[in-house]
């Protein structure tokens, strides 16, 4: 079982593409299925993040004082607090196991404020001693009423699509999920495909772990806004996170796995 807890993304392309990369044959051995319904932490699936800062982009610390598991609700917080050299706390979780092809699926109540990050994705990369892929749903706290769709492959990104959530990511919970195959990934919100890509070269292929993050930056106004400092806690809230293997039977009625059979 891989329990490194760091996830460092933006790193130097030239320092990504010196581990490599491998066959899809890695997607395939990935973790079994699972439904998440935060009833409790589960230590045994999920690592929570304390302590350090994914890179010099985030004003935070990852702490895991930001992280509460109450009836049937994950709740991410940031908070103004000083915490090592950063001058706010927020929190993080992500599993312990990688998980390869199958249906990503997780119903979530974004945050919202300029500069805000509340995310759902996977990941590996140079710190688990593999090339940076990753799948993502972020949610820019800029602009609620959409949500960024993106990849990487092998560290390679630029594959942003930004799709409108009914209603504002920030005002209620929606249902998000990616179906990652070989050479396919379809993204879906409530049920709806809402964005495909088929080019098999644009595909991860590495196993990956599940991340749940709220966090923010001060030096990434062009992406995220100007960070606006929030006027007490803001939180983001997730209600269930589910992985289904390829090949996997639908595990609950709202999943996408159930119309696609």
């Amino acid at each position: 079982m891989d329990n490194s807890p760091i996830h460092l993304t933006r790193l130097p392309l030239a320092l990504l593409c010196a581990f490599g990369t491998a066959g899809s044959l890695q997607a395939q051995e990935g973790g079994t299925s699972f439904v998440e319904d935060f009833e409790s932490m589960d230590s045994a699936r999920w690592y929570v993040a304390d302590g350090w800062a994914n890179g010099e982009h985030q004003n935070c610390t990852w702490s895991k004082d930001q992280v509460e598991v109450s009836g049937g609700t994950l709740r991410l917080d940031f908070t103004k607090r000083e915490t090592g050299d950063r001058a706010y706390a927020c929190g993080e979780i992500q599993t312990k196991k990688r998980f390869g092809y199958g249906t990503y699926e997780a119903r979530i109540k974004a945050a919202a404020g300029s500069g805000m990050n509340t995310a759902f994705f996977t990941y590996i990369g140079p710190v688990h001693d593999q090339p940076w892929d990753e799948i993502d749903f972020e949610f820019l706290g800029k602009d609620p009423s959409k949500v960024q769709l993106n990849q990487y492959i092998s560290g390679k990104g630029g594959n942003e699509k930004f799709v409108p959530v009914p209603g504002g990511a920030n005002e209620d919970f929606n249902d998000y999920a990616f179906v990652w195959e070989e050479g396919r990934i379809r993204w879906f919100i409530n049920g709806e495909l809402v964005h495909e890509v088929s080019d098999p070269v644009l595909v991860p292929t590495h196993a990956s772990k599940i991340y749940l993050s709220l966090w923010a930056s001060d030096n990434m106004s062009s992406w995220l806004g100007s960070f606006e400092p929030p006027e007490g806690t803001l939180s983001a809230y997730f209600e269930r996170v589910a992985f289904t293997a390829a090949g996997d039977d639908c595990q609950f009625p709202e999943s996408v796995v159930c119309a696609l059979d």
